[in-house]
């Protein structure tokens, strides 16, 4: 083995070895104002161990030797989840070869969207910086089955490191009349017999029969046995009924993403009990004819109809800007607290991974902010983040380059 090989392979367990002992430190956070979600705030301290929380509380007691964190006159959240990104898939839009969002084909259902994540986007220490700690990252795709969504810490240098739930949801870009309703027909047919196809071919592998394996039909067969959601991209109302429709006959889950349009079917949402993942509140209404504060005003329309939905910012540059989607909709009727559920504990229990994330109590996984005010105001600013029970810089791009053109030289003036 050659010097530099060694020197490589010493740095490398010198880094892992640094990181499991850090991941095994008592963490205290200190007299800060709790808010865990999951109740009412109170001042206390948060312990975590092993990137688990293992005490919350008014009297949780400090272990002796734990590093401390002082957050007197600051506040502790839940880390924010952003329910649907293309964060570690997407560097820079206009460059073909730096989005790995998209698959060749429209049937790529057996794909993983954590294998293309590229720990090191600059992305990721951006969103990350505003309080978002998790994310559900999703693969484009034409007019089918585009792959699976992964959820991850927006930590780690491998993805390895950074999973949380490899294969959280089975992504489809459901067809859309927009483009004809024979084409949106044959599209929902195609996509029907897949799913056909991966009952018989999960019926036979089960009975023991030998068949060549194929990966598709075996990533389809644990959306039929309902081991994972479908999750279907889709927005207009007549769509959506059609999306819901479909769910009904194949006995399958549903969540709804997208759904610009879902305040016009909350109803037929909330008696089928589907969750809905919303994109972005500040945007601008789906017609000329609809008002101006549409797409302000769908998160009340659906809390109402008592649908749980959770927020998401759909990209992977504007992640960071996911708590300013939630704060779009108080003002427009949206309750504070629900707004804040949207961006925490909904999206885990819509995934199926509240039981792990999304509030303050002994047990979760350690994603943690510490801020100086309410993380859904825009002034507010993050003082100490923690991802999986470590604590992890908020440096990134953005404050890199304040800083150095903050510093730059002043230009003399000439007498």
């Amino acid at each position: 083995m050659s010097i530099r090989s060694r020197i490589l392979l010493s740095a490398a367990a010198l880094c892992l070895a640094a990181g499991s002992a850090a991941a095994q430190e008592t963490l205290v956070i200190r007299g800060g104002t709790v808010h865990p979600v999951s109740g009412a705030p109170y001042v206390g301290n948060v312990v975590v161990r092993g990137g688990k929380i293992v005490a919350a509380g008014q009297d949780a007691p400090v272990p002796d030797g734990a590093k401390i964190i002082d957050a007197k006159g600051l506040h502790v959240y839940p880390g924010l989840f952003d329910a649907g990104t293309t964060l570690g898939l997407t560097e820079i839009r206009s460059i073909e070869v730096m989005n790995d969002s998209r698959e060749l084909g429209d049937f790529t259902p057996h794909l993983l969207a954590r294998t293309a994540v590229h720990p090191a986007s600059e992305h990721i220490p951006v969103a990350r910086a505003n309080g978002i700690t998790h994310t559900l990252s999703l693969p484009a795709g034409n007019n089918g089955f585009s792959g699976q969504g992964s959820v991850f810490h927006l930590a780690g240098w491998t993805i390895e490191e950074m999973d949380i739930e490899p294969a959280a949801v089975m992504v489809v870009e459901w067809p859309s009349r927009r483009n004809g309703a024979r084409v949106a027909t044959e599209r929902i047919r195609r996509i029907e017999t897949w799913l056909d196809a991966a009952r018989q071919y999960d019926r036979v592998t089960r009975a023991g029969a030998k068949i060549p394996r194929d990966q598709r039909l075996e990533a389809l067969a644990r959306v039929v046995r309902g081991e994972i959601p479908l999750l279907a991209r889709v927005n207009r109302d007549e769509d959506i009924r059609a999306a819901v429709e479909f769910a009904d006959e194949q006995n399958i889950r549903l969540i709804i993403a997208g759904a610009r349009e879902a305040n016009k079917v909350a109803k037929l949402l909330a008696d089928h009990r589907i969750p809905v993942i919303l994109g972005p509140t500040q945007s601008l209404p789906t017609s000329v004819d609809a008002p101006y504060d549409e797409p302000y005003t769908v998160p009340a329309r659906l809390h109402e109809a008592g649908v749980k939905f959770a927020f998401a910012t759909f990209s992977s540059s504007d992640s960071r800007t996911l708590p300013y989607e939630a704060a779009q909709g108080v003002p427009y009727g949206l309750p504070y607290d629900v707004a804040l559920r949207a961006v925490t504990i909904n999206p885990a229990e819509i995934l199926g991974l509240g039981d792990r994330l999304g509030t303050i109590e002994p047990g979760k996984i350690a994603n943690l902010i510490v801020t100086d005010g309410d993380p859904l105001e825009i002034q507010t600013r993050v003082r100490h983040l923690i991802i999986n029970g470590v604590e992890v810089s908020t440096m990134n791009k953005h404050e890199q380059l304040y800083q150095i053109y903050r510093a730059r030289p002043k230009a003399e003036l000439i007498p």
